[in-house]
């Protein structure tokens, strides 16, 4: 992937730590100038580092995807300080609330649907009339193998049904572009070792349900979960060398 996207401007949102900062690093290494948007100033200058070892140019941008005023903020900030933006990875978001359904509080779900979902339609309009006209981009939106199987995350009913519809804005969005040289695509990672997986085992069993808390502990004690950098090799491979658009990408997948 050596230079494969030198001249590119990327924008990597959760880029602050696991999946999103190993793609963010990757890009880097692949040429492009990377904008990289978190909520955590701090982390997001640790990616930034790691962009910029590979003599690419990175900017941190700090911001609350749930916030529509902190999101409108970025993306000017963005455009005044990088231009537009040719590759967009939609790999933010939240897995909360868990719990079982009679006992979720429907503003959280909402709240939940907006980072997961809302955020990612937002960033891609933002940015999308820009590619269309250069006739080239690249849209990834990061989503979960959990979609295809609903019975694995009982208790996970805000973030299947965000991922789900996701998907689906993706899969309509890239029929959409079809010919034009812009393409949009789902990215499942697979089960990735990250902050968020020690989260939900540091959770009530109680309070989540013993079912699903069992689920992600057993996981993680048998050894089955892929580094953040496994899983972002796979999705810039993809991105690198795939040049259609509605696809599913699985990580288990052959490239």
């Amino acid at each position: 992937m050596t230079d494969s996207f030198a001249g590119r401007t990327a924008l990597v949102t959760g880029a602050g730590r696991g999946i999103g900062r190993a793609i963010a690093a990757g890009l880097g290494r692949a040429g492009a100038t990377v904008a990289v948007l978190a909520r955590s100033g701090d982390e997001l200058a640790e990616t930034a580092a790691l962009v910029q070892e590979s003599g690419s140019r990175a900017l941190v941008v700090p911001a609350d995807l749930g916030d529509d005023e902190q999101l409108s903020g970025a993306i000017s900030r963005v455009r005044d300080e990088l231009g537009d933006v040719d590759i967009l990875v939609n790999n933010a978001g939240v897995v909360w609330p868990l719990a079982p359904s009679v006992r979720v509080d429907p503003a959280e779900w909402a709240a939940a649907m907006k980072i997961n979902v809302v955020a990612a339609a937002t960033l891609t309009f933002a940015f999308l009339p820009g590619m269309a006209e250069r006739g080239w981009g690249r849209i990834v939106n990061v989503s979960t193998g959990a979609v295809a199987d609903m019975a694995s995350m009982i208790g996970g009913n805000a973030y299947l049904a965000s991922k789900a519809a996701l998907e689906a804005h993706t899969i309509n969005l890239g029929l959409e572009l079809d010919g034009s040289g812009v393409t949009a695509n789902v990215y499942r990672p697979g089960p990735v070792d990250t902050a968020i997986q020690t989260w939900i085992r540091d959770q009530d069993p109680a309070a989540i349900g013993s079912a699903l808390h069992q689920r992600f502990v057993r996981s993680h004690a048998d050894g089955k979960l892929l580094t953040p950098e496994h899983s972002a090799a796979s999705l810039l491979a993809r991105l690198s060398a795939d040049d259609r658009t509605a696809q599913v990408w699985d990580v288990f997948d052959p490239a």
